[in-house]
Protein backbone atom coordinates (compact mmCIF):
# COMPACT_ATOMS: atom_id res chain seq x y z
CA UNK A 1 0.00 0.00 0.00
CA UNK A 2 3.01 2.63 0.56
CA UNK A 3 4.59 1.75 -2.66
CA UNK A 4 1.46 2.06 -4.08
CA UNK A 5 0.78 5.37 -2.51
CA UNK A 6 4.00 6.09 -3.32
CA UNK A 7 3.67 5.64 -6.92
CA UNK A 8 0.68 7.54 -7.41
CA UNK A 9 2.34 10.51 -5.61
CA UNK A 10 5.43 10.69 -7.79
CA UNK A 11 3.53 10.22 -10.70
CA UNK A 12 0.98 13.27 -10.00
CA UNK A 13 4.81 14.71 -9.17
CA UNK A 14 5.82 13.73 -12.66
CA UNK A 15 2.85 15.11 -14.19
CA UNK A 16 2.19 18.40 -12.92
CA UNK A 17 6.23 19.34 -13.61
CA UNK A 18 6.13 17.61 -16.84
CA UNK A 19 3.20 20.30 -17.89
CA UNK A 20 3.16 23.83 -18.18
CA UNK A 21 0.45 25.68 -16.02
CA UNK A 22 -1.95 27.36 -17.43
CA UNK A 23 -0.48 30.62 -16.41
CA UNK A 24 2.86 29.26 -17.79
CA UNK A 25 0.52 28.70 -21.35
CA UNK A 26 -1.20 31.74 -21.57
CA UNK A 27 2.00 34.34 -21.00
CA UNK A 28 3.76 32.39 -23.61
CA UNK A 29 1.28 32.77 -26.06
CA UNK A 30 1.13 36.46 -25.46
CA UNK A 31 5.26 36.62 -25.91
CA UNK A 32 5.01 34.82 -28.83
CA UNK A 33 2.29 37.29 -30.09
CA UNK A 34 4.77 40.28 -29.52
CA UNK A 35 8.09 38.47 -30.88
CA UNK A 36 6.03 37.77 -34.14
CA UNK A 37 5.56 41.21 -34.81
CA UNK A 38 8.61 42.36 -33.64
CA UNK A 39 11.27 39.27 -34.05
CA UNK A 40 14.86 39.93 -33.41
CA UNK A 41 15.08 43.27 -34.99
CA UNK A 42 12.69 44.11 -37.62
CA UNK A 43 12.09 47.27 -40.59
CA UNK A 44 9.00 48.47 -41.99
CA UNK A 45 7.53 50.77 -44.36
CA UNK A 46 3.60 51.61 -43.35
CA UNK A 47 0.89 54.12 -43.80
CA UNK A 48 -1.55 55.25 -41.19
CA UNK A 49 -4.78 56.64 -41.86
CA UNK A 50 -6.81 58.77 -39.05
CA UNK A 51 -10.07 58.81 -39.89
CA UNK A 52 -12.85 61.38 -38.67
CA UNK A 53 -16.23 61.86 -39.20
CA UNK A 54 -15.32 65.64 -41.04
CA UNK A 55 -12.06 64.63 -42.09
CA UNK A 56 -9.41 62.00 -42.91
CA UNK A 57 -5.47 62.13 -43.26
CA UNK A 58 -2.96 59.49 -44.10
CA UNK A 59 0.73 59.82 -43.39
CA UNK A 60 3.43 57.37 -44.66
CA UNK A 61 6.11 56.15 -42.07
CA UNK A 62 9.08 53.93 -41.96
CA UNK A 63 10.03 51.67 -38.56
CA UNK A 64 12.78 49.96 -36.86
CA UNK A 65 13.04 47.91 -33.99
CA UNK A 66 15.50 45.85 -32.29
CA UNK A 67 15.18 43.53 -29.25
CA UNK A 68 12.42 44.20 -27.11
CA UNK A 69 13.45 47.52 -26.13
CA UNK A 70 14.44 49.98 -28.97
CA UNK A 71 12.08 51.09 -31.48
CA UNK A 72 12.06 53.99 -33.99
CA UNK A 73 9.49 55.47 -36.16
CA UNK A 74 9.58 58.12 -38.63
CA UNK A 75 7.55 59.32 -40.90
CA UNK A 76 8.12 60.39 -44.35
CA UNK A 77 5.52 61.82 -46.40
CA UNK A 78 3.48 64.25 -46.28
CA UNK A 79 5.92 66.91 -47.13
CA UNK A 80 4.38 68.81 -43.72
CA UNK A 81 5.00 65.71 -41.25
CA UNK A 82 8.06 64.37 -42.56
CA UNK A 83 10.69 63.93 -40.64
CA UNK A 84 8.58 63.88 -37.26
CA UNK A 85 9.95 60.80 -35.13
CA UNK A 86 9.45 58.59 -32.24
CA UNK A 87 12.95 57.26 -30.12
CA UNK A 88 12.19 54.63 -27.58
CA UNK A 89 14.45 53.34 -26.03
CA UNK A 90 14.23 50.95 -22.55
CA UNK A 91 10.99 52.55 -21.70
CA UNK A 92 12.33 55.84 -22.16
CA UNK A 93 10.73 57.86 -25.09
CA UNK A 94 11.47 61.03 -27.34
CA UNK A 95 9.87 63.02 -29.90
CA UNK A 96 11.42 65.12 -32.61
CA UNK A 97 9.32 67.61 -34.71
CA UNK A 98 11.48 69.78 -37.79
CA UNK A 99 9.20 72.59 -37.07
CA UNK A 100 11.27 72.95 -33.34
CA UNK A 101 13.80 71.86 -34.35
CA UNK A 102 13.38 69.94 -30.72
CA UNK A 103 14.11 66.31 -29.49
CA UNK A 104 11.78 66.51 -26.53
CA UNK A 105 11.55 63.52 -23.61
CA UNK A 106 7.97 62.36 -23.34
CA UNK A 107 7.13 62.01 -19.98
CA UNK A 108 6.06 58.50 -18.18
CA UNK A 109 2.67 60.08 -17.38
CA UNK A 110 2.03 61.28 -21.54
CA UNK A 111 2.52 57.39 -22.50
CA UNK A 112 -1.10 56.94 -22.46
CA UNK A 113 -1.90 60.32 -24.58
CA UNK A 114 -2.31 60.06 -28.73
CA UNK A 115 0.34 59.40 -30.92
CA UNK A 116 0.18 62.34 -33.77
CA UNK A 117 -3.29 62.57 -33.23
CA UNK A 118 -4.13 59.18 -33.86
CA UNK A 119 -5.98 56.75 -31.80
CA UNK A 120 -2.75 54.80 -31.16
CA UNK A 121 -0.80 56.05 -27.54
CA UNK A 122 2.50 56.53 -27.16
CA UNK A 123 2.63 53.54 -25.57
CA UNK A 124 0.89 51.80 -28.51
CA UNK A 125 2.96 52.44 -30.50
CA UNK A 126 6.58 52.01 -28.56
CA UNK A 127 5.19 48.23 -29.47
CA UNK A 128 7.04 47.15 -25.87
CA UNK A 129 6.53 44.24 -24.36
CA UNK A 130 5.37 45.05 -20.62
CA UNK A 131 2.10 43.53 -21.04
CA UNK A 132 4.27 39.91 -20.42
CA UNK A 133 5.78 40.63 -17.67
CA UNK A 134 3.94 43.26 -15.55
CA UNK A 135 0.15 41.35 -16.20
CA UNK A 136 -0.72 38.28 -15.19
CA UNK A 137 -2.37 36.13 -17.67
CA UNK A 138 -5.04 33.64 -17.90
CA UNK A 139 -6.53 31.40 -20.59
CA UNK A 140 -10.48 31.78 -20.82
CA UNK A 141 -11.42 29.96 -24.07
CA UNK A 142 -9.82 28.04 -27.15
CA UNK A 143 -11.53 28.01 -30.27
CA UNK A 144 -11.00 26.83 -33.96
CA UNK A 145 -11.80 29.79 -36.37
CA UNK A 146 -10.95 29.13 -40.20
CA UNK A 147 -8.88 25.89 -39.54
CA UNK A 148 -6.49 28.09 -37.09
CA UNK A 149 -6.63 27.56 -33.09
CA UNK A 150 -7.57 30.83 -31.54
CA UNK A 151 -6.66 31.71 -28.21
CA UNK A 152 -8.45 34.09 -25.78
CA UNK A 153 -6.40 35.72 -23.14
CA UNK A 154 -7.31 37.86 -20.13
CA UNK A 155 -4.25 40.01 -18.95
CA UNK A 156 -4.70 42.12 -15.81
CA UNK A 157 -2.01 44.25 -14.35
CA UNK A 158 0.50 43.36 -11.01
CA UNK A 159 -0.99 45.53 -8.52
CA UNK A 160 2.50 47.39 -8.13
CA UNK A 161 2.18 47.64 -12.20
CA UNK A 162 2.57 51.55 -13.23
CA UNK A 163 0.05 51.14 -16.84
CA UNK A 164 -3.14 52.56 -17.61
CA UNK A 165 -4.98 49.79 -17.94
CA UNK A 166 -7.31 47.80 -15.77
CA UNK A 167 -7.34 44.88 -18.13
CA UNK A 168 -6.63 43.70 -21.41
CA UNK A 169 -7.88 41.13 -23.33
CA UNK A 170 -6.16 38.84 -26.45
CA UNK A 171 -7.35 37.06 -29.33
CA UNK A 172 -4.47 35.22 -30.98
CA UNK A 173 -4.22 33.07 -33.69
CA UNK A 174 -1.89 29.76 -33.33
CA UNK A 175 0.42 31.31 -35.66
CA UNK A 176 0.90 34.54 -33.41
CA UNK A 177 -0.74 36.63 -35.51
CA UNK A 178 -3.05 39.33 -32.97
CA UNK A 179 -6.59 38.90 -34.19
CA UNK A 180 -8.09 41.17 -31.87
CA UNK A 181 -7.17 43.53 -28.17
CA UNK A 182 -9.02 45.26 -26.12
CA UNK A 183 -8.51 47.88 -23.73
CA UNK A 184 -10.24 47.51 -20.34
CA UNK A 185 -10.18 50.83 -17.94
CA UNK A 186 -9.96 50.74 -14.27
CA UNK A 187 -13.59 50.76 -13.82
CA UNK A 188 -14.18 48.02 -15.88
CA UNK A 189 -15.20 49.72 -19.10
CA UNK A 190 -14.32 48.79 -22.73
CA UNK A 191 -12.47 52.02 -23.73
CA UNK A 192 -10.88 50.82 -27.46
CA UNK A 193 -10.10 47.87 -29.36
CA UNK A 194 -7.67 47.14 -32.37
CA UNK A 195 -8.30 44.72 -34.83
CA UNK A 196 -6.49 43.24 -37.11
CA UNK A 197 -8.73 43.22 -40.46
CA UNK A 198 -6.57 41.56 -43.06
CA UNK A 199 -3.59 39.09 -42.82
CA UNK A 200 -0.38 38.70 -44.96
CA UNK A 201 2.79 36.58 -45.41
CA UNK A 202 5.81 39.11 -45.25
CA UNK A 203 9.42 38.66 -44.14
CA UNK A 204 8.53 34.91 -43.99
CA UNK A 205 5.69 34.90 -41.46
CA UNK A 206 2.24 35.36 -41.78
CA UNK A 207 1.26 39.26 -39.64
CA UNK A 208 -1.27 41.48 -39.36
CA UNK A 209 -0.82 43.75 -42.50
CA UNK A 210 -4.06 46.14 -41.77
CA UNK A 211 -5.16 46.88 -38.10
CA UNK A 212 -7.92 49.15 -37.16
CA UNK A 213 -7.50 50.75 -33.54
CA UNK A 214 -10.84 52.52 -32.42
CA UNK A 215 -12.82 54.09 -29.12
CA UNK A 216 -16.02 52.18 -28.22
CA UNK A 217 -17.60 55.36 -27.30
CA UNK A 218 -17.22 57.33 -30.61
CA UNK A 219 -17.38 54.40 -33.49
CA UNK A 220 -16.77 56.59 -36.32
CA UNK A 221 -13.81 57.37 -35.42
CA UNK A 222 -11.05 55.13 -35.97
CA UNK A 223 -7.08 54.86 -36.91
CA UNK A 224 -5.66 52.35 -39.50
CA UNK A 225 -2.47 51.16 -39.67
CA UNK A 226 -0.70 49.30 -43.25
CA UNK A 227 2.03 47.49 -43.87
CA UNK A 228 3.17 47.54 -46.93
CA UNK A 229 6.74 45.87 -46.80
CA UNK A 230 8.46 44.29 -43.48
CA UNK A 231 11.54 42.30 -42.85
CA UNK A 232 12.60 40.34 -39.59
CA UNK A 233 16.15 39.51 -38.13
CA UNK A 234 18.42 42.00 -39.75
CA UNK A 235 21.19 44.05 -39.40
CA UNK A 236 20.16 46.96 -37.70
CA UNK A 237 23.21 49.00 -36.02
CA UNK A 238 22.72 50.41 -32.81
CA UNK A 239 23.36 53.99 -33.95
CA UNK A 240 19.89 53.82 -35.82
CA UNK A 241 18.51 54.41 -31.57
CA UNK A 242 20.02 57.61 -30.64
CA UNK A 243 18.67 60.65 -30.41
CA UNK A 244 21.28 62.21 -32.71
CA UNK A 245 20.11 59.99 -35.32
CA UNK A 246 16.48 60.56 -34.50
CA UNK A 247 16.76 64.40 -35.02
CA UNK A 248 19.31 64.35 -37.72
CA UNK A 249 18.39 60.69 -40.02
CA UNK A 250 21.70 58.62 -41.72
CA UNK A 251 19.32 55.85 -42.80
Amino acid sequence: MIRKTLCTAMMIGFLAAALPTQAQDAREIVQGAIDNWRGLSSYGEMTMTIHRPSWERSMSMRGWTSGSKKSLIRVTAPKKDAGNGTLMVDNNMWSYAPKVNRVIKVPSSMMGQSWMGSDFSNKDVSRADDIVDQYDHTLLATDEIDGHTVWTIQSIPHEEAAVVWGKEVLEVRDDYVLLEQEFWDQDGVLVKTLKTLEIGKMGGRNIAIRQRMSKVETDDEWTELSVQSMEFDIEISDNTFTRSNLQNPRD
